[in-house]
């Protein structure tokens, strides 16, 4: 039983690791941005007098976020002048950061009434700079420690996260309620300066590139050397696409070989079931009978606290018994909060229900999102972090978008109860895939895809 107990209390030190305490205020900065260039804006659009198919449109703003894959090499390959004493991941971080809260104040300042044209832009601007941020972090968290650290980075990265959808859900529109929309904008902006303390006051890691990754890189110096007649500008534009765009697809097939199928497969398909719900969930409370300050209290306040709760917890579980474990129980329990919700929309509108399924249901998320950013974090390489990682963030959220988003057909042909049905049924290939990386990789290890373990 001491054992026991001092086990666990080792897996809690973690959290006091001076980067692993980083990731909470740039996981902060990370989702500030987010919530104010599409949910709370949307509010605001709407208080304006936009119509809600302009408002419908400005939802495209999303796809910066979506398509990071697209601009990812230019935070792994291209360093930015004047900026370099900072270091390669530090100097872009920094950089988005401050362009990102240029944005929200620039957002501030604008009427999206008198120049909706003008406030769409500038509304692309915030979130290109905010999903670029993202790339620069999501690197940051992978090189800045070991494996076995790995899922307390998530985890803090999550609660940070999760804080700062708060801030810039809720804490924005008592802001903007209380003195406007201008003065909450400039608000949020300032709170920007949370993530640049983080950037300026923590350090650069230290990346050791393995010979493997070097023999890759070898391609791009065969290219030029075959390609010596090609014109100067048209040859390195080609060399620099094969070392940012070629290389990483390269590197990671020829780490995990076979396995890199099944890998990206689960990679796809784990988050489809939490998705499907999560798009139908503001609905279905609504159509249910509950209030908006029930489903305010509940979903948006309490909902939020279990989702960190769930990601603290992840953090303890990954350390203790690996990711794959992790996985697996994020995936059951996400799976019970499905059947959970299915239950209720046969049942008159009953509070305890409610807070049940809402806790199951955002426990499960603050454990399998942990479990999931930690999976795709061990199968990234740290000589392409940023590239691949942001590959794996498109590989999944593209499809699990397109699921999600016939929620609503499904809904009126079968009904909440059934609907809830199908989206635990959608994550049983997640399961089948997780139980193969269990049984491949074992779980004796905290982090046990890694590369050279395939």
């Amino acid at each position: 039983m001491n054992h026991a107990v001092s086990s666990w209390r080792q897996s809690l030190t973690v959290y006091f690791h001076p980067r692993v305490a980083t990731m909470l205020f740039l996981g902060f900065s990370s989702g500030l941005p987010f919530p104010l260039v599409l949910t709370t804006l949307s509010v605001r659009l709407r208080q304006s007098g936009i119509d809600r198919t302009t408002i419908g449109y400005f939802s495209l703003v999303g796809l910066a976020y979506s398509l990071k894959y697209f601009w990812s090499p230019l935070v792994d390959r291209f360093p930015l002048p004047g900026l370099r004493r900072l270091g390669r991941r530090r100097s872009w971080i920094l950089l988005t950061q401050l362009l990102a809260a240029c944005g929200l104040a620039s957002l501030a300042l604008a009427d999206p009434a008198t120049d909706t044209s003008r406030f769409a832009l500038l509304a692309v601007f915030t979130a290109f700079a905010a999903a670029m941020q993202d790339i620069g972090v999501d690197a940051w968290r992978i090189e800045a420690t070991d494996v076995s650290r790995q899922g307390a980075m998530a985890a803090t990265y999550q609660i940070g996260y999760q804080l700062a959808l708060l801030a810039g859900g809720a804490g924005a529109l008592v802001a903007a309620s209380g003195h406007g929309w201008s003065w909450a904008y400039l608000l949020m902006a300032s709170c920007m300066s949370i993530g640049v303390g983080a950037t300026l006051l923590s350090d650069e890691p230290a990346v050791t590139v393995d010979r493997a990754t070097l023999k890759q890189e070898a391609r791009v110096t065969a290219f030029i050397e075959r390609a010596e007649r090609w014109p100067v500008s048209l040859r390195s534009v080609v060399a620099w696409l094969i070392g940012a765009v070629v290389c990483p697809f390269v590197d990671f097939v020829s780490r995990f070989g076979r396995a890199s199928v099944p890998l990206l497969l689960l990679m796809v398909t784990y988050r489809w079931n939490y998705m499907t719900m999560g798009v139908a969930a503001n609905t279905y409370y609504v159509d249910l009978g509950f209030t908006l300050d029930q489903i305010a209290l509940v979903s948006k306040t309490f909902g939020v606290l279990m989702t960190m709760c769930g990601a603290l917890l992840a953090g303890f579980l990954i350390k203790r018994f690996g990711v794959a474990p992790t996985l697996l129980i994020g995936w059951l329990l996400l799976t019970t909060a499905n059947l959970v919700y299915a239950y209720m929309a046969h049942l008159p509108p009953a509070l305890g229900w409610f807070a049940t399924a809402v806790s199951i249901d955002n426990i499960a998320n603050g454990i399998a999102g942990t479990a999931f950013i930690a999976f795709m974090s061990a199968l990234t390489n740290v000589a392409y972090t940023a590239t691949q990682y942001a590959l794996f963030g498109t590989l999944w959220s593209l499809p699990a978008k397109s699921i999600a988003s016939q929620w609503g057909v499904i809904v009126d042909a079968w009904g909440y109860g059934w609907f809830f049905v199908y989206t635990a049924g959608i994550g049983l290939p997640a399961a089948c895939l997780t139980l193969w990386l269990l049984r491949r990789y074992g779980s004796g290890e905290p982090q046990p895809i890694r590369e050279g373990s395939a």
